[in-house]
C-alpha cells in the first residue's frame, strides 16, 4: 500500500532536502577536521622553533664562551663587541671562527637579536625579540633551568657568566650597525636565590 505525501509536499523534494542537509553536516565536519589539523600543524611547527631557538641559543652562548676563553694570554679576558667577532676574530691575523655562520632568531625569522651587555662592555648573551608566549614553560635542561616558567621567548635569555656579578637589569641592544638601545628584560637575574652558573661559566 502507497502512503501518501503531505498535501503539498513531493517525495522527491524530501530526499533532496535530506540529501542537502546531509551535504551542509559532511560540510560542517571537514571544516572542523581541518581547522584541527591546521591548529594541530601551527602547534608542531611552534615547537620545532622553540627547539631551534634552544639549539641556536645553545650555540652563540658556545661560541661566546670560545672567544673568552681564547683571548690573548698576554691581556685581560673579555668578550665579543659584535656578533660579527664570532664569526671572525679580529684579534688574531688569520681567519678564526667561533661561530659557523651568525643564525637568526627561529621564533622571529629575522636577524635581529636582543644583546645582553657584559658590565665592562661587549657581549655576554643574547635573547630573542619576541614577546610571544612560548608553549614549552618547563623540563628544560641544566644550562637553561632559568628558562622555567618563563611568559616570553624574550625572558629566555642564553648568557655566559664569568665570576658573579648582581645583575639587577640587563640592557639589550639591536645587531644593526647604530646599535640602538631596547628597555632592559631582565630584571629577575642576580645572584641571590638563582644561581647563573649553570647558564654558561668561564672560569
Amino acid at each position: 500500500m502507497r502512503r501518501d505525501s503531505p498535501p503539498g509536499t513531493r517525495p522527491g523534494y524530501l530526499e533532496a532536502g535530506f540529501t542537502y542537509l546531509g551535504l551542509l553536516i559532511l560540510v560542517a565536519i571537514l571544516a572542523l577536521a581541518t581547522s584541527a589539523t591546521l591548529t594541530l600543524g601551527s602547534i608542531v611547527q611552534r615547537r620545532e622553533a622553540e627547539q631551534r631557538l634552544l639549539d641556536v641559543g645553545a650555540a652563540y652562548r658556545q661560541a661566546i664562551a670560545s672567544y673568552v676563553r681564547t683571548s690573548s694570554p698576554a691581556g685581560p679576558r673579555r668578550y665579543p663587541q659584535s656578533l660579527a667577532e664570532l664569526l671572525k676574530d679580529p684579534r688574531y691575523p688569520g681567519v678564526r671562527r667561533h661561530l659557523r655562520q651568525l643564525y637568526p632568531d627561529p621564533i622571529t625569522g629575522k636577524a635581529e637579536w636582543g644583546l645582553v651587555l657584559a658590565p665592562g662592555g661587549g657581549i655576554m648573551g643574547i635573547h630573542s625579540l619576541s614577546n610571544a608566549r612560548p608553549i614549552k614553560i618547563g623540563e628544560f635542561e641544566a644550562e637553561n633551568q632559568l628558562f622555567e616558567g618563563k611568559s616570553s621567548y624574550s625572558e629566555w635569555v642564553f648568557v655566559l657568566i664569568t665570576g658573579t656579578p648582581v645583575i639587577s637589569t640587563v640592557p639589550s641592544a639591536r645587531t644593526g650597525p647604530d646599535q640602538g638601545m631596547v628597555p632592559p628584560i631582565l630584571p629577575s637575574i642576580s645572584s641571590g636565590q638563582h644561581s647563573l652558573f649553570p647558564m654558561g661559566v668561564v672560569e
